[in-house]
């Protein structure tokens, strides 16, 4: 233990009972010898007061004016709650320190305090510092900063906003030479690439590793819903009774959810449910901020008994009177789910209690096997990719914002950053002339002219209106365009915002739920829409583009090897266990390597079930390749659906050669004729090139729609396409497609691994384990859930089918020919009856 706490700190951790851990004394001490750290440590360890104590020992001993120490957070919750939390030790050892938060929710007249008298501690989020750093007076601004202290790392490494953040740090380290950095995470599976993020130098030099290890092991159990264990589906609303009890049962609960549409209707089904009406609320991404902060100010309270909440509270809240989460749904990974469990308790020496209620049976194996890697200290995730060419686009227009800048310095500076640590001279240059003039093929615009260079060589902005646009687009979130939801009426208030593709299905009279009520859609106004209370028919959900997590490589490969092991079948329900058990009889089980692929007929169509377990997106990419090359040869594809698990296709005539559709030369002509024509590219594009600047979505006193940026951007993107196939926002395309939401990177690396181990089994029916994806594929709503009459009595007969006690629907007496389906639209539904 190197440091000590002198008063009044020592004094203060005394009247709370409390005695100094040794990693914050550790941190206290490499701070004092101006070094780095890097801090992982259990939930409930303290780390946040070890990241801020040795700035207040410093601000004590030694009061300056100015900014001294900058807290980014990934969420502007967590900023809010960490100020409320801060201001504890400052008022109770009457610290002469001002503390005050900057994020997209603070008020114009609190920027310009700020920028006219800057607090000692500034919290953030990635996007604000990006803001901060692009304004002239930056130099001024930050000129006296000490201290950079990165909350949950490992949630922003090997993101886009954490390339952001990490320019923005490598741009602070030259605004304020000498800055020390302090980064703090629960959960390290890549603790040497963390340490690199957090290093002034992007390689991890001078920074110092304390982990921390121990802490009360976790008690995580599986709680399954009352009668029929449902086969398919993932919203787990049969488990709300449960859910319901077990909020009952204790004093405050989180129920965590994967998707914001799925908070939504988990909270309806509980609040049909709560009888005694107790108070639960919803808290997610797109409610108001105001909404959001009165729920988290009631949660700090302890006024709320349960909160419904998406990853909007998955990260470090100090939420110290939860008693335990449940997590509905399966969690898509180990890391992920000790982040959620460890919103209970909140201390290191006590188990967080949690239950995971998983909505099918392939969730059940998902749970156990989650509870497993947890039991093994496995952590998981990806390690942290390249930075992206976009974000560096968007950073170099903000530095020149700033103040003139010589190239050469500049690339330095990047490189610094550990996402850019080894970025080539040639795609800095690409990049550079790129924010200068939009690039070869688009020099002639003038719109796209946004840099100039001066007789010196110095690189400067064009004029204030690129920098005033410019800071209007700041940010890497690039989601769909939004639309306020307000009540109609004197004193109607906004409830937060949907996308607008969901408004455009909308007519009058039209009942949607929102913000956890029941509302009735009335008109759209410029940039919002008008609704009521209330209201008749079948309500509609809004969903979100991207809002389900991939399940993550590790866990299925957990997946794959406990259904590989008998051995390991008694921790399954018994129903789960009756399930394995018919699919090794009928059939075979999926490999642990290698790829099970089943073939079976079913009326007018031929059904190919691939058990791939590499996530939903890239399945989902997968079948458009899949079919793409089925049709090729021959098969007639008619369409296909996917889930984190599964591959199924259907098509006219029977596919054979099953080896042959799954090789790896897939991703050459086929990805490249897929890639000239599909819209998930073109999307992926889109939002590359809104995030580099290319097509500004906000202008002053506008605002763009979805119809007008996405025509802007297949014009450009096919421009770009025809006649500079190696701009550098295709380049930046491609390697976001390569992990985004075409998961091409995972695509290879599964082709590549099934190789001459692929196992194809052609039945006469259905198998016990393809029931479920044939469900999803008869699925027609999010609301028709695993109660529904329909979708229950086709299970049972998809069921006796499996089991042979029932013959498969033959061939329609007189058979059409099979209506083609472009490759990119293929996915969809068809009716199994």
């Amino acid at each position: 233990m190197a440091g000590t706490l002198l008063e009044p700190f020592a004094g203060w951790f005394a009247r709370r009972g409390w005695v100094p851990r040794a990693h914050q004394l550790d941190v206290l001490a490499a701070a004092r010898d101006g070094a780095s750290v890097l801090l992982t440590a259990p939930t409930g360890g303290g780390k946040t007061l070890a990241g801020f104590l040795p700035s207040l020992v410093d601000l004590h001993e030694g009061p300056c004016p100015g900014l001294h120490t900058l807290y980014v957070s990934p969420l502007k919750a967590l900023a809010a709650d960490i100020a409320r939390n801060l201001m504890a030790p400052v008022e109770e050892m009457g610290l002469s320190i001002s503390v005050d938060t900057r994020t997209g929710d603070t008020s114009t007249a609190k920027r310009k305090q700020q920028k006219e008298a800057p607090p000692n501690i500034l919290l953030t989020t990635p996007e604000s510092l990006a803001v901060l750093v692009s304004q002239p007076e930056a130099a001024s601004f930050f000129a006296t900063l000490k201290a950079i202290v990165v909350d949950e790392v490992h949630a922003l490494a090997g993101t886009k906003r954490g390339d952001q953040l990490a320019l923005g740090m490598a741009r602070l380290a030259v605004l304020a030479p000498g800055v020390r950095r302090i980064g703090l995470s629960a959960t390290a599976a890549h603790p040497q690439a963390l340490a690199a993020f957090v290093s002034d130098d992007g390689r991890g030099g001078g920074v110092r590793l304390v982990a921390v290890s121990g802490g009360a092991p976790p008690a995580i159990e599986v709680m399954l819903p009352e009668g029929r264990l449902p086969w398919s589906g993932h919203m787990g609303l049969a488990s709300a009774p449960l859910v319901l009890e077990r909020i009952r049962a204790a004093g405050m609960t989180i129920v965590f959810v994967n998707t914001r549409a799925q908070a939504e209707l988990m909270f309806q089904e509980l609040w049909k449910l709560n009888e005694e009406t107790l108070p639960i609320a919803i808290h997610h991404g797109s409610l108001e901020p105001d909404q959001r902060q009165k729920v988290e100010r009631a949660m700090a309270a302890g006024a709320l008994r349960a909160v419904v909440a998406t990853s909007s509270l998955d990260l470090g809240i100090d939420w110290g009177g939860v008693d335990q989460v449940l997590q509905i749904g399966a969690p898509k990974g180990v890391s992920r789910l000790l982040q959620r469990v460890g919103r209970a308790n909140h201390r290191m020496d006590e188990a967080s209690r949690a239950i995971l209620v998983p909505a099918n049976r392939f969730e059940v194996l998902e749970c156990e096997a989650a509870i497993q890697g947890v039991a093994d200290g496995e952590l998981d995730g990806d390690a942290p990719r390249p930075g992206g060419l976009d974000v560096l686009a968007q950073h170099v227009l903000g530095v020149a914002c700033a103040g003139p800048f010589l190239p050469e310095e500049l690339y330095a500076e990047v490189r610094r950053a550990s996402p850019y640590a080894e970025l080539s001279r040639r795609d800095f240059r690409d990049v550079l002339e790129f924010v200068e003039h939009g690039g070869y093929s688009l020099q002639a615009y003038h719109q796209f002219r946004k840099l100039f260079r001066d007789s010196e060589g110095r690189v400067q902005v064009v004029g204030e209106r690129v920098a005033r646009q410019h800071r209007m687009n700041i940010g890497t979130i690039v989601e769909e365009p939004m639309i306020k939801v307000r009540l109609a009426g004197r004193g109607g208030g906004t409830l937060g915002e949907v996308e607008e593709y969901f408004v455009n299905g909308l007519v009058e009279g039209d009942t949607f739920m929102f913000a956890g009520r029941l509302l009735r859609f009335l008109r759209l106004r410029e940039t919002w829409i008008e609704v009521v209370e209330g209201g008749g028919g079948e309500p509609k959900v809004p969903a979100y583009a991207g809002g389900r997590m991939p399940l993550t490589t590790n866990l299925a490969a957990r997946v794959r090897a406990m259904l590989n092991d008998p051995a390991t079948w008694p921790s399954f329900p018994e129903p789960v266990q009756e399930w394995l058990r018919l699919q090794k009889s009928l059939s075979r089980l999926p490999g642990k390597e290698g790829l099970l692929v089943e073939t079976f007929p079913r009326g007018d169509v031929h059904f190919l079930v691939a058990y791939c377990f590499e996530g939903r997106n890239a399945h989902q990419t997968l079948g458009m390749l899949l079919t793409r090359r089925m049709e090729r040869m021959g098969f007639q594809p008619l369409g296909f659906v996917a889930t984190d698990y599964v591959l199924a296709t259907w098509s006219a005539q029977p596919p054979t050669d099953v080896a042959r559709l799954f090789e790896e030369d897939m991703l050459g002509d086929d990805l490249e004729a897929w890639m000239a024509e599909s819209s998930m590219l073109r999307r992926t594009f889109r939002n590359v090139a809104v995030i580099a600047g290319l097509i500004e979505r906000h202008h002053p006193g506008q605002e763009k729609s979805r119809r007008q940026v996405t025509v802007n951007s297949d014009l450009i993107y096919n421009v770009l396409r025809k006649h500079q196939p190696d701009h550098v926002l295709l380049r930046a395309t491609r390697a976001d497609a390569a992990g985004g939401l075409t998961d091409l990177g995972r695509i290879a690396e599964f082709l590549r691994r099934i190789q001459r181990r692929i196992r194809h089994v052609s039945l006469s029916r259905v198998s016990p384990l393809a029931v479920p994806i044939l469900l999803e594929i008869g699925r027609e709503s999010v609301r028709s859930g695993e109660g529904d009459d329909a979708l229950l009595a086709e299970a049972e007969t998809l069921v006796a089918e499996a089991m042979g006690e029932v013959a498969p629907p033959g061939p329609s007496p007189r058979r059409q020919e099979p209506r083609r389906v472009p490759a990119d639209r293929r996915q969809g539904r068809l009716s199994l009856r």
